[in-house]
């Protein structure tokens, strides 16, 4: 009899230690996993986060980005003003200057005046030496009516074989020579100049030619138009 109250003492006694570590739960809180609870960090600082809110869809009638930009603004490729005497084209090219247009711009002759005169000629031959030595070639040849050019122009160190007023008796002469044996003589015609002036620009906006046009329109027979 003894014993029985003996081991139910001690097994009342575990009971109680039990109960009071917490082992058997919490009846109040209905815990059952202590060392769980106790084992987690920082739980006074946990908050919920609200799950992100997605973005709204564009609206089917939001303009595109290609039909909101601006056009871009008309180019002209070439347009020419013409014609203009020597004098009104200096003073033509004077107003355009504070448009700054460079490459732009160019100037080109529309019709040549008559020659003043045609000459006949050996091409240049590079040094006063090389001159000599062609003009001994043509001596022997019985050419002895030529003379070596030395001025700055651009015949320097060519030979003139003639001057003439018509251009019939410059091929006449040429026609001679070419019998004789005279090889690479030539014919050009000298005092032809542009009777006629015109300018082009070109990659210009519609507000550069509306400028172009007022400045053209006080040089009386001058025109703008496209290039042909």
């Amino acid at each position: 009899m003894l014993k029985f109250i003996f081991w139910s003492l001690l097994c009342l006694n575990g009971l109680l230690f039990a109960y009071s570590q917490g082992l058997l739960g919490n009846y109040n809180g209905n815990e059952h996993e202590p060392a769980r609870l106790r084992n987690q960090l920082s739980t006074d600082k946990l908050r919920l986060v609200a799950p992100p809110v997605p973005a709204p869809a564009a609206s089917a009638n939001t303009t595109p980005l290609a039909e909101a930009a601006t056009p871009a603004p008309a180019i002209f490729a070439c347009i020419e003003a013409g014609s203009f005497s020597a004098a009104q084209a200096r003073r033509f090219e004077a107003k355009l200057a504070p448009l700054q247009l460079g490459e732009r711009q160019s100037r080109h002759g529309l019709a040549k005046s008559e020659a003043t005169s045609h000459i006949v000629f050996i091409a240049p031959q590079g040094s006063k030496e090389a001159a000599e030595r062609k003009a001994g070639e043509l001596k022997k040849l019985g050419v002895t009516d030529h003379f070596i050019v030395s001025d700055n122009s651009a015949l320097k160190w060519g030979i003139s074989l003639g001057v003439f007023k018509s251009e019939t008796a410059a091929r006449s002469l040429l026609a001679t020579l070419g019998k004789q044996g005279v090889h690479g003589a030539r014919l050009v015609a000298r005092g032809a100049q542009p009777s006629k002036l015109a300018f082009r620009f070109s990659g210009v906006d519609a507000a550069t030619r509306a400028k172009i046009d007022a400045i053209t329109g006080p040089f009386a027979g001058v025109e703008m138009g496209d290039c042909e």
